[in-house]
C-alpha cells in the first residue's frame, strides 16, 4: 500500500463536532461521576481490598471516557487552531472536566490521607494500579484541602489553561513572509523552519530574521503571558503546595529525583564545549570564519534530496520491522486506521506530536511533512512514541503512559535505527555526510538546546519572582545563548525573542529536560544494542512495555543505568564527543 499526505480522522473518538455521540458523552460522564460520588461512604481505612479495587476500577472507567472527550477537542484544535467551533468546544470541555474532577477529588484526598498500614495493605492487592496509587501518595505533603483543590481546578479553566489556548491561537495564526528564489512567499512556521536547513546562507538568515521579527512584534504581550503563567505556577506550587523550588513540582510529577535532574543539567552545561567544537568544524567546512546562529542547522554539503511521503513511510516501517516485526505492525496501525495528520496547512498547529488516548486505542500522530530528511526522522520519532504506548497497552489508563523522561526513549531510539538504515542504504557520499552531520545537529537540538532551555526556565522563574521586566528576561535569554555557544557562534540580536516562540515553556513548564534525558538514555541503550545485538531486544521491549507502571529510576536500573550518576550522563556526551572526533578526521 502507498501512503499519501492526508489529514487524520477522529471518527474513532466521535463522528463530528455536532454529533449526538459527543453530546451523549457529556451526559454519560456526568452520570458516571454521579455513581462514583455514591461510593464515598464506602471509603474507610478498614475497607476490604476487593471493595477498594472496585472503586479504583470505577474511577478508571470514568477517566477513559474523560480522556476520549478531552483528546477529541485537543486533536481537533491541533488540526485547526482557528476554527471558532473547535475553540468553543475546547473551552466547554475544559470547564466540564474541571467540574468532573472536583466531584471525584474526594478519592485522591482520602487516599493520600490514609494511614501507612492500610495503604500498604490495599496497594499490595491492587495489581497494575499499584504504582499509580504509590505516586499519588508522594504528593501528600503538597496536597491542599478539598475546598482549596476545587478552587484551584476551577481557577485553571479561566486562568492558565485559557492563557495557553490564547497563546496557541495567536501564534498559530502568524504568517511569515520571506523571499525565496526572487519571490516573496507566505509561509507557516513549519514551512519557514524548513529554510533554516537549506544550503543558501542568505535564505537561512532571512528565515530566522522573519521568524523573530513576527514573534518580536508581539514579544511584549507574549512575554507578559509567560510572566503570568510563571507567577501562576509559583503561586500554586510554591506558595500553596510548598514545593522547594519551581522545577521540583515537575520532578515529582515525573517521579524523577531532584538530584538526577540536577546531575543531568550540570553535566550538560559542562559539555557545551563538545558542540562548540562541532560548530567550529562546521564553520570551516562551510568556508566561514565563524558560524552565525542562522547556520547552526546548515547542511555541510549541498544535498537537496527530497523524500516522497509514501517512500518515506515505507522506509520508516521497514526500519521498525527489521528491528522487531511487532514494531512494524504497530507503526502500520497508525497509518491504516487514518490516525496520522501529515499535511502542512494554514491554521494547523506547527511541529509534531503523538497523542495516546486510552490503552488499546491506536494513538494519533501529527506531522507537518515537507519531504526533508529530518521530516522522515520526525516520522520515525513520533511513530516510536506510538509503538511505546501500544507495547504498554495491557496496563491501566493510569499506568500505560510512560513518565515524561522515559517517554522519549522509543521515539529517539526509532530515529537512530532509521538513520542507521539510511546510512547503510545511501550510496551518495554527500548525502551520507549530511546524514552524519544531522545526527550531531539533532543531538544538539535534543540535548544541549533543551538543557539550556531548562536552565533558562529556572532563571526566568526566579527573575519573574523578583519582578523582572520582559526586556530583562529577553536579555537573560541572550546571556543563556552566549554561554551555550561560547565564542563558536555569532548570535543576532533578534534571537532575544526566541524564548517567546517555545510552546513547551508555556504549555508544560520544565518539560524540556525530558528530551535531553531521553536522548542520553537512548545513547546508552543504543550502545548496548550495538554490543549485544539480538540479546538486547527482549530487555528493550520489557523497558517499553513497562509504560508508566513503575518508577523511571527502577526501569532504568534494570538496564544497568543509575540516573543519579553524573558518570552515566557523561557517558552519553562521550559518545557525542567521539562522533565529533570522527567528523574532524573526515575533513
Amino acid at each position: 500500500m502507498t501512503y499519501q499526505l492526508s489529514p487524520w480522522s477522529l471518527a474513532d473518538l466521535y463522528p463530528g463536532l455536532d454529533s449526538p455521540e459527543l453530546e451523549t458523552a457529556f451526559k454519560k460522564l456526568d452520570e458516571h461521576v454521579a455513581g462514583f460520588e455514591k461510593l464515598r461512604p464506602q471509603l474507610k481505612p478498614e475497607m476490604p481490598a476487593s471493595s477498594f479495587l472496585e472503586v479504583v476500577q470505577d474511577l478508571e472507567e470514568g477517566t477513559k471516557l474523560a480522556n476520549k472527550m478531552y483528546s477529541y477537542a485537543g486533536l481537533a484544535f491541533a488540526a485547526d487552531t482557528q476554527d471558532q467551533r473547535i475553540q468553543a468546544l475546547l473551552g466547554r470541555i475544559q470547564q466540564f472536566m474541571a467540574e468532573m474532577e472536583n466531584r471525584t477529588l474526594f478519592f485522591s484526598l482520602w487516599w493520600k490521607d490514609l494511614d501507612e498500614a492500610n495503604a500498604k495493605r490495599l496497594m499490595d492487592a491492587s495489581g497494575d494500579y499499584r504504582y499509580y496509587l504509590e505516586v499519588m501518595r508522594k504528593f501528600k505533603p503538597h496536597t491542599l484541602t478539598e475546598p482549596e483543590e476545587k478552587v484551584v481546578n476551577l481557577k485553571n479553566v479561566t486562568g492558565n489553561n485559557a492563557l495557553v489556548t490564547l497563546y496557541d491561537a495567536i501564534t498559530n495564526r502568524y504568517v511569515f513572509k520571506v523571499e525565496v528564489d526572487g519571490q516573496v512567499k507566505e509561509m507557516t512556521r513549519g514551512e519557514l523552519m524548513s529554510l533554516v536547513r537549506q544550503a543558501d546562507p542568505g535564505l537561512r538568515a532571512r528565515a530566522y530574521q522573519e521568524l523573530y521579527r513576527v514573534y518580536g512584534e508581539d514579544g511584549a504581550i507574549l512575554g507578559q503571558m509567560y510572566q503570568t503563567l510563571v507567577r501562576d505556577w509559583r503561586n500554586e506550587n510554591l506558595s500553596l503546595r510548598k514545593f522547594a523550588n519551581p522545577i521540583a513540582a515537575r520532578n515529582l510529577g515525573n517521579d524523577i529525583p531532584d538530584e538526577a535532574v540536577e546531575a543531568l543539567l550540570k553535566v550538560a552545561k559542562k559539555n557545551s564545549i563538545i558542540f562548540q567544537r562541532f560548530f567550529r568544524l562546521k564553520a570551516r567546512l562551510l568556508g566561514m570564519e565563524k558560524l552565525r546562529r542562522y547556520d547552526v542547522y546548515a547542511p555541510v554539503v549541498k544535498s537537496d534530496k527530497q523524500y516522497d511521503y509514501g517512500k518515506a513511510a515505507e522506509m520508516v516501517l521497514e526500519s521498525f520491522s527489521s528491528f522487531h516485526p511487532d514494531f512494524g505492525k504497530q507503526a502500520r496501525r497508525v497509518f491504516d486506521e487514518n490516525h496520522l495528520d501529515s499535511e502542512v496547512r494554514k491554521g494547523k498547529q506547527s511541529g509534531a506530536f503523538c497523542a495516546s488516548v486510552v490503552p488499546g486505542m491506536t494513538p494519533w500522530v501529527k506531522l507537518n511533512y515537507q519531504g526533508r530528511a529530518d521530516d522522515v526522522a520526525t516520522m520515525a520519532h513520533e511513530l516510536g512514541h506510538a509503538i511505546h504506548s501500544m507495547l504498554a497497552e495491557k496496563h491501566s489508563v493510569f499506568t500505560f503512559h510512560s513518565s515524561l523522561p522515559l517517554a522519549e526513549t522509543a521515539s529517539t531510539f526509532g530515529e537512530m535505527m532509521l538513520v542507521d538504515k539510511m546510512l547503510a542504504s545511501e550510496t551518495d557520499e554527500a548525502v551520507r555526510r549530511d546524514l552524519l552531520f544531522r545526527q550531531i545537529d539533532d543531538s544538539f537540538a535534543t540535548i544541549l538546546r533543551q538543557s539550556f532551555f531548562a536552565l533558562f526556565e529556572k532563571q526566568a522563574h526566579e527573575m519573574i519572582q523578583n519582578n523582572a521586566s520582559v526586556d530583562e528576561i529577553a536579555a537573560a535569554y541572550m546571556e543563556n545563548l552566549k554561554e551555550q555557544f561560547g565564542d563558536a557562534v555569532e548570535i543576532g540580536e533578534e534571537f532575544k525573542w526566541e524564548w517567546v516562540s517555545i510552546p513547551h515553556i508555556y504549555h508544560t513548564p520544565f518539560y524540556v529536560y525530558a528530551y535531553a534525558f531521553g536522548q542520553l538514555l537512548v545513547l546508552a541503550l543504543f550502545q548496548q544494542y550495538k554490543a549485544e545485538g539480538e540479546g538486547f531486544k527482549p530487555r528493550y521491549v520489557k523497558i517499553l512495555a513497562a509504560g508508566g507502571s513503575r518508577a523511571p529510576a527502577e526501569i532504568c536500573a534494570e538496564a544497568g543505568i543509575d540516573i543519579r550518576s553524573e558518570k552515566f550522563w557523561q557517558g552519553g556526551f562521550d559518545v557525542l564527543s567521539n562522533l565529533v572526533d570522527e567528523l574532524e578526521k573526515m575533513k
